[in-house]
């Protein structure tokens, strides 16, 4: 029986085409991975690698951070408390020490999982059976450790993460050899520490002085914004699991150097976590690079696999 449509499907009998190899792909067999063989090497698992999509961006990233190594421009690893936790130290302190780390900017966790790490080996507690007993944060070392750092840094006019790292170099902790602080005060690489006041465990410690918090965090805001000043002509900054306090701060600082004048172009940025957030996006990868300024890349994944993927990318040179 007919269709009591008055309308017709659309005839297909006049469509275009053309011949498939006469396309212009964006995928071809040149680009398709390559099985790993017995006793291959880590530069040949690396070429192995699909040169496709995120591997693209690793490539393309770990290009531009040798050369900012080779032009001596900063190359600036923003990073959450999450990248110490996940046993990444030994590796960002390898390549402080191949000079790919220009500096190190972290938030308050940072301070407390790095510095716990150093002095027992240790951390990340259990918040859920510790809250309800109201624990949660209550170290009694890290706590004095933090607050007497801010204030010995404002006394002596440092910013915090300079002043932890001396303090707890000066403690001669038994692992201070996978402290990031221990490692950055000692190699003179500047470390810069953002804490968000109400937000972290310092603040609620008996020996908390607010204003000495405050005043050593905006010296280290006032640094970090000097090394992002250096980055034009070709720096590097890297965030990596913060998804709110670093690129609120590393946006500031872009906006106070271009206010004061100074030109910052020619600067690659990337965005390092699980997932894809709204301000490392906006305010890491997209804003600052934008108009020609730069190159901004995302790659998603647990940082426990892509940072040392990324860092084998730079010391290999793929």
């Amino acid at each position: 029986m007919p269709s009591n449509y008055p309308i017709r499907p659309l005839s297909l009998n006049d469509v275009s085409t053309y011949s498939l190899e006469s396309r212009p792909s964006k995928v071809n067999l040149n680009d398709f991975a390559r099985a790993s063989t017995d006793g291959a090497s880590l530069t040949d698992f690396l070429e192995g690698l699909p040169n496709i999509l995120a591997v693209q961006s690793l490539r393309a990233l770990a290009s531009a951070i040798r050369r900012a190594q080779e032009l001596e421009k900063p190359i600036i690893w923003g990073i959450g408390g999450h990248v110490v936790k996940t046993g990444l130290a030994p590796i960002l302190i390898d390549l402080m020490k191949r000079g790919f780390v220009s500096a190190v900017a972290g938030n308050g966790s940072v301070l407390v999982h790095d510095a716990e790490i150093a002095m027992v080996g240790s951390t990340s507690e259990d918040v859920d059976a510790t809250l309800n007993e109201g624990n949660f944060g209550g170290a009694d070392e890290t706590g004095k450790l933090l607050n007497d750092a801010a204030r010995d840094g404002a006394r002596d006019k440092i910013g915090l993460g300079e002043s932890m790292g001396r303090a707890l170099a000066a403690l001669e902790p038994k692992h201070r050899d996978y402290s990031l602080l221990c490692a950055a005060y000692e190699a003179r690489v500047p470390f810069t520490a953002h804490v968000t006041v109400g937000g972290d465990i310092a603040h609620f410690h008996p020996n908390a002085d607010g204003a000495a918090l405050g005043k050593t965090s905006h010296t280290d805001f006032k640094l970090l914004a000097e090394l992002v000043r250096r980055m034009d002509g070709g720096g590097v900054y890297l965030n990596i699991g913060s998804a709110v306090t670093l690129p609120e701060v590393f946006l500031k600082c872009v906006t106070l150097v271009r206010n004061l004048g100074h030109p910052l172009s020619d600067i690659t940025t990337a965005n390092f976590d699980f997932i894809q957030s709204y301000r490392p996006l906006t305010n890491v990868v997209r804003r600052p690079t934008a108009g020609g300024a730069g190159h901004g890349y995302s790659i998603t994944g647990h940082h426990e696999l892509t940072i040392p993927l990324l860092a084998a990318q730079i010391i290999c040179g793929i």
